[in-house]
């Protein structure tokens, strides 16, 4: 067996680790039947892992991609309907309430179906009452919304034509600013319109299809004819867009615009009135992360009519709002986001939908209960503590560069040290008295949500920035990187097994926690968060010989990374996915070295026939067992800073470490010789 096989092939490290005998107690924290034993773990370090268990659960139907994430994600929504079902319950809190009053409205197909479209007709006769340009930079303008997020969670969507981001600015960290983002396009990203790929040649054509669709079930005549146009404006707004990569260069975002600058530099559009619909009229700078777009915007403002313009609005406006109307529409919205485009065969169950919908527009208020039945402060004092070592074992990292000048080393180690980190939950809660929820309106309660959302950032822009404010929610089952606050976030609902188990051994933790943690510190360093300082300024604190070396590391990382190719016709993009898998290779790397420090000098023992270092590379390798569909894939290798799972698991090729564990040797699929290895920091 190989397995077999690979122990004996560590004798030197098997010989002296296993001289500690573990405890019968003791849990490895590493699922041995998920291996695939046919598979040398020097081949396909992610299959060896993971390649039973995937093989044992292919994706659900109502899925595009699958695997631990994923089953968490389920698990968490389990726990968290049932909170929801019991807020509604007589003698909650006025928030507890509201949270069942919403769910129940979501739930209440009959209600909804009965409704048909009168609750959209206000805002359909909005548009329809759109006479001329000012007209329509107003309904424009009052269409903006607090959607987008460019640096924490990496979220550049809206299908508005410009999404707000109140965020700390560049230059000045202590107060909020108003950034602007691209969007208006129904698709995910430019590709979509623009690629003369075949796959995304088919994905248009169903697009074109998909909007004739929902406004023939909106009863709006002659849709075939509009569709065609709606789509020729979206190609538009495509071709001024900017792709993924260039959205993920800081450098190519920060234009601080006037208002006086809109007219100048992209006419076209009454900006005067789009900011004032917009409750901006009032803000005197704007960061502009998008120009091109803008400048779009304004041309398309001037040249398409107001009729083609007015059936846009209509579309999005039925398209938005889709899964709260009548089933018609929700089965034609999967029918193309849900299947064409990420290829899901089947709709997910409408209670999943009701928890996912619940918790984006009161997520702090259901996050509250989910901690006080669901995360003991035995495991908050736990991930603290591996948090404290994580960022121990980073400034170790630092100070043993042999490459950086002494005053670099300074600022990295300080940024380290100053790292503000929120294990769990928020030390204070979102208040949501002014949010009005209204039990059977559907539609209402999230519109009235997006306002509110929308005017709580508009009120905090110029006042000072609160660094305890999370951009997650605790059962949200993912963690993030804040670079303009120089912090992090790690959700209650991603500290719970496998990524971490409190009665687990440590190594099974490292592998899996501490990769995720020293991922999020090392965000702090990548390609982006490098040029961020310990305040959270965009500023060069680097000396110019330290840079080029950064750089050059950074590089070969993205080489690699272009060298993986999942279909004929697409590959990874590795100057798109750098900072995710620069964070993923230092985060590995410090991680292990904190599961060193843990031991105390002592050796590791052997846990079911597993060396320390073999389960922390599994555990880590597990923690990344994550498939989709290839459609989904596809979107994916477009659209997202994140590789697929399987190479971020396979990032292990870059350490040392792991050769040793696993007796990695040349002629291996993934063998890198020494000098290949990339090492950020």
């Amino acid at each position: 067996m190989i397995f077999n096989r690979m122990l004996l092939a560590c004798a030197a490290a098997g010989a002296l680790l296993s001289s500690v005998p573990a405890l019968a107690a003791e849990v490895s924290g590493v699922d041995k039947s998920a291996f695939d034993t046919s598979v040398k773990p020097g081949d396909d370090f992610w299959t060896y892992a993971n390649g039973a268990a995937i093989k044992a659960n292919p994706i659900p139907a109502d899925r595009s991609s699958y695997g631990v994430g994923a089953i968490l994600v389920e698990k968490t929504a389990k726990r968290t309907v049932d909170l929801i079902q019991d807020a509604a319950k007589a003698g909650k809190t006025a928030d507890a309430k509201k949270v069942g009053d919403y769910y129940a409205s979501y739930m209440d197909e009959a209600a909804i179906e009965k409704a048909g479209l009168a609750p959209m007709k206000a805002g359909l006769a909005r548009i329809a009452a759109i006479k001329t340009r000012t007209d329509l930079a107003k309904v424009l303008g009052g269409n903006i919304r607090a959607d987008v997020d460019a640096l924490n969670a990496t979220d550049f969507y809206t299908d508005n034509v410009l999404g707000l981001w109140a965020s700390p600015s560049f230059d000045d960290t202590t107060r909020y600013a108003p950034f602007l983002l691209q969007g208006g396009l129904g698709m995910p990203d430019r590709e979509y319109y623009l690629s003369d790929k075949e796959a995304m040649k088919t994905v248009r054509t169903k697009y074109q299809a998909h909007i004739a669709k929902v406004l023939t079930l909106g009863g709006v005549a002659n849709a075939e004819a509009k569709a065609v146009a709606i789509m020729a404006l979206e190609t538009k707004l495509a071709q001024a867009s900017a792709s993924r990569a260039d959205s993920a260069d800081v450098q190519k975002a920060n234009n601080s615009w006037t208002q006086a600058d809109f007219a100048a530099k992209a006419p076209g559009l009454d900006w005067t009135t789009f900011f004032a619909a917009a409750g901006l009229g009032d803000q005197p700078r704007f960061i502009v992360w998008h120009p091109t777009m803008v400048v779009g915007l304004g041309k398309a403002a001037a040249d398409e009519s107001v009729d083609t313009w007015k059936d846009y609005l209509t579309f999005h406006y039925l398209d938005h709002y889709s899964n709260l109307l009548p089933k018609a529409f929700v089965d034609e919205r999967f029918a193309f986001y849900g299947n064409a485009l990420s290829g899901t065969p089947q709709l997910s169950a409408r209670w999943k939908r009701g928890v996912n919908s619940t918790n984006a527009v009161l997520g702090e208020v259901v996050g509250k209960l989910y901690v006080e039945q669901y995360f003991p402060a035995r495991s908050k004092a736990e991930v603290s503590a591996m948090v404290d070592n994580m960022k121990a074992a980073f400034v170790r990292r630092i100070d043993a560069l042999d490459w950086m000048a002494p005053e670099t080393k300074a600022e990295a180690r300080r940024k380290v040290e100053v790292l503000k980190v929120g294990v769990g939950y928020p030390d204070k809660w979102r208040d949501y008295s002014a949010l009005e929820i209204v039990r059977g309106d559907p539609v209402g309660n999230v519109q009235r949500s997006e306002v509110f959302e929308t005017k709580y950032w508009i009120s905090q822009l110029g006042k000072p920035v609160d660094r305890g404010q999370w951009v997650m929610t605790p059962q949200t089952v993912n963690a993030v990187n804040l670079p303009m606050l120089n912090g992090l976030n790690f959700p209650a609902a991603i500290l719970q097994a496998p990524y971490f188990d409190a009665d687990a051994d440590a190594a099974s933790n490292y592998g899996g926690t501490g990769g995720t943690i020293g991922h999020e510190i090392s965000h702090s360093f990548d390609d982006q968060g490098a040029q961020f300082d310990s305040q959270g300024r965009l500023r060069n604190w680097w000396t110019p010989t330290d840079y080029d070396h950064f750089q050059k590391a950074g590089a070969a990382l993205a080489d690699q990374f272009d060298g993986y190719k999942p279909f004929p016709d697409l590959a990874v993009n590795g100057k798109q996915t750098l900072s995710e898998n620069i964070a993923d290779v230092a985060g590995l790397a410090a991680a292990l070295d904190a599961y060193h420090a843990s031991l105390g000098g002592k050796p590791a023992p052997v846990i079911d026939g597993m060396t320390g270092d073999q389960r922390f590379f599994l555990a880590y390798a597990q923690s990344w067992r994550g498939y989709s569909r290839p459609e989904a894939e596809r979107q994916q290798l477009v659209t997202d800073g994140h590789a697929p799972d399987q190479y971020r698991a396979d990032t292990v090729r870059n350490l040392d470490a792991w050769y040793a564990a696993f007796d990695i040797k040349p002629g291996d699929a993934l063998y890198l010789p020494p000098e290949k290895r990339v090492k950020v920091w």
